[in-house]
């Protein structure tokens, strides 16, 4: 292939959401394995939680396609639709951001008695456990905290490596191993910080019309984390980085 053939281009993104796609670690099994034994989630329900950009939208469809779930962002929630919602499987998505929003709440809880009423089972999600969402609700607040509760962990270095190459996939990117192995040992472990990243890879290498280079790598990280700023203990400095 010519170098001209391996320029970047101004492609769509496009999220892979199968079940292929979801790399498994320690820092996702038990989640993984909670989600697989759905059917025997205890009172039909069960709270998905982690940090942004973890996969829980991802674990979400994969749940969606083995039950046929419906999957819906808390605050789309609204009177008409409920009763649609009840009558399958359903995931609500980013309930902190309706956490104090009494209406948006009282919808919740209606679907919630809805669901199970009609032997359904209910997933949602958030960034924490129940016990930190501020709910004015108190019968909203007791039902999610009796529910299942799955954690996923910040990401592991496999997991990390993993993420970085899917997310680089989905912009149709392909960096050589050696840019991967670069970041997963000096970025911080932090779903949000590699999406944050690779979007800033993909406008730089865009704007320069180069392929994605470890120098590249390490310029881009610098400006997104300054040395100093990561939580790893790893001095991200790289003195041969300063050439492409």
């Amino acid at each position: 292939m010519s170098t001209a053939s391996q320029l970047p281009l101004p492609l769509p993104s496009r999220t892979a959401l199968g079940w292929e796609d979801f790399f498994v670690s320690p820092a996702n099994m038990l989640a993984v394995a909670q989600i697989e034994g759905w059917r025997a989630w205890p009172a039909h329900k069960l709270v998905l939680v982690g940090p942004p950009g973890s996969g829980k939208t991802h674990l979400a469809h994969v749940w969606a396609a083995q039950s046929g779930a419906r999957i819906v962002k808390a605050r789309d929630l609204d009177a008409e639709t409920i009763p649609a919602l009840a009558g399958c499987p359903v995931c609500v998505e980013d309930i902190e951001e309706i956490a104090g929003d009494r209406p948006s709440e009282e919808m919740l809880f209606h679907l919630h008695n809805l669901v199970l009423a009609n032997g359904g089972t209910l997933m949602v999600t958030a960034t924490r456990a129940p016990a930190h969402w501020p709910l004015a609700l108190p019968d909203l607040a007791s039902r999610m905290m009796h529910a299942q509760l799955a954690q996923i962990s910040e990401p592991d270095d496999s997991l990390l490596a993993a993420l970085l190459a899917k997310l680089f996939a989905d912009r149709q990117l392909l960096p050589g191993p050696e840019v991967l192995s670069y970041l997963v040992r000096h970025m911080p472990r932090s779903y949000a910080t590699a999406a944050r990243l690779v979007a800033a890879l993909d406008a730089e290498a865009l704007a320069h019309q180069r392929d994605i280079t470890r120098p590249m790598a390490a310029r881009v990280l610098s400006r997104l984390v300054p040395p100093g700023a990561e939580d790893r203990g790893t001095s991200r400095h790289d003195p041969g980085g300063a050439q492409d």
